[in-house]
């Protein structure tokens, strides 16, 4: 009762959200100025020899596929301040989108009608997550990639799910975990058309620039340093967070090994788990968590997949004590305080209780793969029904 009557402001509060937010925003959006200024370099066969002297920290490259940068160049045509503009509107459209889509999800799973005013008061709750504002902040392309991923995993077409997978991984490598998420259900051919939707991006990369392709991807790929500081708070991976609490970068080593072994082993009961209860978001949440914990970067703004995994803690019935220590801790901006407190973003070592804190979300997504095998029902409701 009292969501139903929140749910009639639901526009309201939606629109006083963004008030505040675009009060309060940090409008540097620095990395989509490093898309919009360096993208042209595709052109010259100078994508990765010119970096962006935008920091007193480090110069900021690009760091994505030659593909990627084609993408771009559309918007490096628009002058600064309306590249800003609409780079927001179409993040915080992808944003309403990643809500929308986890709630139809929600609501067909429970044989419910989908009321779009729920994704209008999410999409205004989310706004305030740790993972959104430092999308929005940044000029990320977090918003984009994952709201487009999440389209296409769930699309009921196996050719839009495989090409939709396999264009975003040749915009950004990290959606290519996606494809762990079709071999699981047994959507081969899905599977195989994000292989082909993959491999034209690499080759449309060479047709723009053939140099700058071959440099990204036997030269550049896998330099994790070249991204940015690994061991920073930022960055919560199993690496980073291994690699501060013991002091240096563990790079593939023994304890990043073990703990890859663990997570995978967790991400098999969850998974086994989803496809027996015919629980599809709860499949795509646990490929996409594993995907975070094992990639050697995953910074904060990376974690929008707790978006549609608290709806599935919340709505699904699932575990509402779990969803609320979620929120807390990507509304606490305990990220922030922890990049103010640490000795410096190069520095690994560091006391031990900022290096505790610095486990926030690789903790509790293990937590979240733990129990997820005992939140799901290992008979579907269609045959509970029959029986």
């Amino acid at each position: 009762m009292i969501e139903q009557r929140v749910l009639r402001f639901a526009p309201l509060v939606l629109l006083l959200s963004l008030g505040v937010y675009a009060a309060t925003a940090n409008w540097g959006m620095i990395d989509l100025k490093v898309y919009w200024s360096l993208a042209p370099n595709v052109l010259r066969d100078q994508l990765y020899t010119i970096d962006m002297p935008f920091t007193a920290d480090f110069p900021l490259p690009f760091t994505y596929p030659p593909f990627a940068a084609a993408v771009f160049l559309p918007l490096s045509a628009l002058p600064w301040v309306a590249a800003q503009v609409v780079w927001q509107v179409l993040s915080l459209v992808c944003l309403w989108w990643l809500v929308r889509t986890a709630l139809k999800l929600l609501a067909a799973k429970a044989e419910q009608p989908y009321d779009g005013r729920r994704a209008l008061l999410w999409t205004a709750v989310a706004l305030w997550f740790e993972p959104v504002r430092k999308t929005l902040d940044f000029g990320q392309i977090n918003l984009v990639l994952v709201a487009g991923v999440f389209a296409a995993m769930v699309a009921v077409r196996q050719t839009v799910a495989g090409l939709g997978v396999g264009v975003a991984a040749g915009m950004k490598l990290t959606p290519a975990i996606s494809g762990l998420y079709f071999l699981v259900t047994r959507r081969w051919k899905a599977a195989l058309w994000s292989i082909a939707g993959f491999a034209v991006t690499v080759a449309l990369g060479f047709l723009v620039s053939a140099g700058d392709s071959w440099r990204y991807w036997f030269e550049l790929l896998g330099a994790a340093d070249r991204v940015g500081p690994v061991g920073s708070v930022i960055n919560q991976s199993l690496r980073g967070a291994l690699s501060r609490s013991l002091g240096y970068d563990v790079e593939m080593s023994w304890p990043w090994l073990l703990a890859v072994a663990v997570s995978a082993a967790l991400t098999w009961f969850a998974l086994r788990a989803a496809v027996r209860a015919g629980d599809t978001l709860s499949a795509v949440i646990t490929v996409q968590v594993f995907g975070l914990l094992v990639s050697p970067i995953s910074w904060s703004h990376h974690w929008l997949w707790v978006i549609p995994l608290v709806l599935w803690l919340v709505y699904g019935r699932r575990n509402l004590l779990l969803a609320a220590v979620w929120v807390v801790a990507v509304c606490s901006d305990v990220i922030t305080i922890l990049i103010d407190l640490q000795p410096s973003i190069w520095e690994i070592p560091r006391p031990w209780p900022l290096a505790a804190l610095g486990w926030v979300y690789p903790a509790l997504a293990l937590l979240t793969l733990v129990v997820t095998p005992t939140l799901l029902d290992p008979i579907p409701k269609a045959e509970r029904v029959a029986t």
